[in-house]
């Protein structure tokens, strides 16, 4: 039986607005996000192909988008940070790997990103903070 298992979004372009610039600041023109869920493997490894035995990311992206798209930030922490505490309401997500990044850094080139891990532990303190 397996002992690990994920669900995996790659280079989600999200609809959001970061940071203040000035006339000769280069302005990002895409916040792409990555997101590393460790879910239980029963999860994954499922007996039947019935919705009801996997977990469902549809509404966590639905909310992710709807977190890019409410105002706007100063900072990719403060979106991660949101967006870690949406993760934290879904009891199926144990731990989590996140990094948003931004392009272009300089001369139309390179992405700069933040990233957090959250392990099953520090899920655990956020679950009790929030409640």
């Amino acid at each position: 039986m397996p002992s690990q298992s994920y669900v995996e979004l790659k280079d989600l372009q999200i609809a959001v607005r970061i940071g203040t610039y000035g006339p000769d600041d280069v302005v990002p023109d895409a916040h792409l996000l990555d997101l590393t869920l460790t879910i239980a493997p029963h999860l994954v490894m499922v007996p039947r192909d019935e919705m009801a035995l996997v977990f469902d990311y549809d509404p966590l992206i639905r909310h992710i988008d709807t977190l890019a798209r409410a105002h706007h930030y100063e900072t990719q922490e403060r979106l991660v940070t949101c967006i870690v505490e949406a993760c934290a309401g879904y009891p199926q997500i144990e731990a989590l790997d996140i990094c948003l990044r931004k392009r272009p850094v300089l001369s139309g080139t390179g992405t700069l990103g933040v990233r957090l891990i959250v392990d099953g532990e520090a899920m655990a303190a956020l679950r009790n903070a929030i409640a």
